[in-house]
Parts: structure tokens; sequence; C-alpha cells
């Protein structure tokens, strides 16, 4: 798949401003594919403006991108292991991102058909393991209100915005 890069100036991944891991709950390794309107595209190679299928909302405008490189814990999850082609390859998070659970796991862990639960909490030892702290670029896809969006056949928590007081 070749990315289409309309839009992005060569490309490349340059952090606007820095921003903590601890500031990026929910942020996504580069290379990870995320659900556009125009298919799937690397979260690094989207930009404010494009246009990202969420499954609460259906189409929604990505206000901001973060940036951030740094070492943090990283999470595998096989092929499968959430579901049906859920994912569909084996797929690397961090292990603060959220992922929606909508199966046995979400009963189990917190009495509820669904639930948000970050990726570390997954982790059995088998189909879910830690991968070790990993030398990282996170990418958080930035929205003014919450959303659930599509990345590597799963369906992910985005970051919201931070709103200032008035």
């Amino acid at each position: 798949m070749e990315p289409k890069t309309v839009r992005r100036a060569g490309g490349d991944v340059v952090p606007l401003r820095h921003f903590s891991r601890d500031d990026m709950p929910n942020a996504l390794l580069a290379g990870t594919r995320v659900l556009t309107l125009e298919g799937e595209m690397p979260v690094e190679y989207l930009s404010p403006g494009d246009r990202i299928i969420t499954r609460d909302r259906g189409m929604v405008t990505l206000d901001d991108l973060r940036i951030m490189r740094g070492k943090v814990p990283v999470i595998t999850i096989r092929a499968g292991s959430l579901g049906h082609m859920r994912p569909e390859a084996d797929a690397d998070l961090p292990a603060s991102q959220e992922v929606l659970i909508r199966d046995w796991r979400a009963q189990a862990l917190y009495g509820r058909a669904r639930a948000m639960v970050p990726a570390e909490r997954l982790v059995d030892g088998e189909f879910i393991r830690p991968a070790g702290l990993r030398e990282v670029t996170l990418v958080a896809l930035v929205f003014s209100e919450p959303h659930v969006i599509y990345a590597e056949g799963l369906e992910l928590a985005a970051a919201v915005r931070e709103t200032s007081a008035t």
C-alpha cells in the first residue's frame, strides 16, 4: 500500500511541540494503519483535517497530532486474539493504549458487555504478551471529543484535546 501524501510536506514525521509519554496515554506506534475515508493509512502520514472513520460517529475530522519519541513498554497482540480477524495481523501497541473489548474479557474484568482497557491489562502471556521496552515514535490522533478509531483491525481510544478553563 502506497499512502497518499497530498497536503503532507514530504511525509516526514516532525514534532511540532514536545509532549511527554504521560501526556499521551492513547497514542499509536508509527507505522500503525488507521482507517480513514481514503482507506487505511500509516498514522504518521495523517495530518489535521484528514477524515477518520470512527466506531461512534462515523467519519470525523482529525483536529491535531501529537508526536513523541521515547522508550515505552509495548504489548503484542497476536492476529485473531480479540475476535474473528481482530487484529488482522499481529499488532504492537503501547501498553497504555486503551482497547475497546466487546467479549468475555469485558464481562470477566468489568462485569460489562464492553469496556475500554489499557493494552497491558489484556496480557495473558500467550496470545497477548509484553514485548518489552522499545525506543519508538508515538503519534496521538487528537479530537475535540472522545472517539473510538479503527487501527490494525482493532477498536482503539483516540486522544482528546484538553480544554482550558476560561
